[in-house]
């Protein structure tokens, strides 16, 4: 790894986004403790509804920052309120779940919350504008974040002392805010385009705090446009990214990622079955581990990357969260993910 994170996960190491479908935590817990045994993560069930959604689940984090759910979404209030509460609590009974299903863990384990820029993209002011679009409420949400996360993270040590907290943040409207496509209340305008240093100093502060308690960060987007380069100045030990949407203007950045020690967490497992998106049978698509990392080895000799590099550089993970599948599919999604990293451990080349 790289000088920033000095952390590793091993070789051969597969992990979940982070959603889970249904609204059971413990069969959710069981399961990703049950498959994921080099790098687990706390699942998210956002099929309960508000405050169990991704957004939710990290303004339950925020410090001395309340929001509340409107028609249009989440948005800042004066108190705390019973969409609150309940997202804390949503929190609690997966941090129950987890507590239960991991105890004796020992190793990495993989948390999740909204990164700094897509909670600012996704929140709103008390006028209805996104926070994204006041300087001042974007520095209010960072720190407010930060120290939440600071909470977050001391209470998985609590609960697991073994374990060794992974923080991901998943930022997928991170391009939209660097673009100026985040669109205003009124959906006839977008919010100016934040500037790329600003934007990378948030990411950064996170990033260098976290590092300092002694743990990595992996940045996630499943969007198109990852600004892979940006992420790795700002210090990600680890970018997660839908591998089929890369394209050739990313192969450079990607290779002096990894050359920098910046792990791949490359998403390549479908996230629901192929029979939904075609004629072809449920099991499609996770027949053949070693076929889907096919295209990560073309990767790696494309960018002229040692194939002895790789298993040590690249997660295996679904192309996104799994919210969207059914139980049983989700299973055997992370049962191939740990399958095809195996394949590259095994077989490099």
């Amino acid at each position: 790894m790289s000088e920033t994170s000095k952390f590793s996960w091993g070789p051969a190491a597969a992990t979940g986004v982070g959603s889970m479908p249904g609204g059971d935590a413990r069969e959710a817990a069981r399961t990703v403790m049950g498959t994921l045994e080099a790098l687990p993560h706390l699942p998210e069930l956002p099929a309960r509804g508000p405050g169990a959604d991704m957004i939710g689940r990290t303004v339950g984090m925020l410090v001395e920052l309340y929001a509340r759910v409107e028609p249009s979404g989440w948005r800042i209030g004066d108190r705390p309120g019973r969409d609150t509460a309940r997202a804390r609590s949503w929190l609690g009974e997966d941090l129950d779940a987890l507590e239960e299903f991991a105890q004796g863990y020992a190793g990495p384990l993989k948390v999740s919350a909204v990164g700094p820029w897509t909670l600012a993209a996704s929140l709103e002011r008390r006028n209805g504008e996104a926070m994204l679009g006041d300087p001042g409420a974007c520095r209010d949400l960072l720190a407010s974040l930060g120290e939440g996360l600071r909470s977050h993270l001391a209470e998985l040590r609590r609960r697991l002392p073994g374990a060794e907290p992974v923080l991901q943040l998943d930022e997928p409207s991170l391009t939209a805010v660097l673009l100026g496509r985040v669109p205003t209340a009124s959906g006839y305008r977008t919010h100016r385009a934040v500037d790329r240093a600003v934007v990378e100093g948030a990411l950064r502060e996170l990033v260098s705090a976290a590092r300092d308690a002694g743990v990595p960060v992996v940045v996630h987007s499943c969007a198109p446009d990852v600004p892979f380069s940006l992420l790795r100045r700002a210090g990600a030990t680890g970018i997660s990214f839908d591998f089929s949407l890369i394209t050739e203007r990313d192969f450079d950045a990607l290779g002096e990622a990894v050359e920098g020690g910046t792990a791949l967490f490359a998403g390549v497992v479908p996230t629901v079955p192929a029979a939904v998106l075609s004629t072809q049978p449920a099991s499609a698509g996770l027949s053949d581990p070693a076929g889907s990392v096919m295209g990560v080895r073309s990767l790696w000799r494309r960018l002229g990357l040692s194939p002895g590099s790789l298993a040590a550089s690249v997660v295996v993970t679904p192309a996104c969260g799994l919210a969207g599948a059914s139980p049983e599919y989700a299973r055997r999604a992370l049962e191939h993910c740990v399958a095809a990293a195996r394949s590259l451990a095994d077989d490099p080349e």
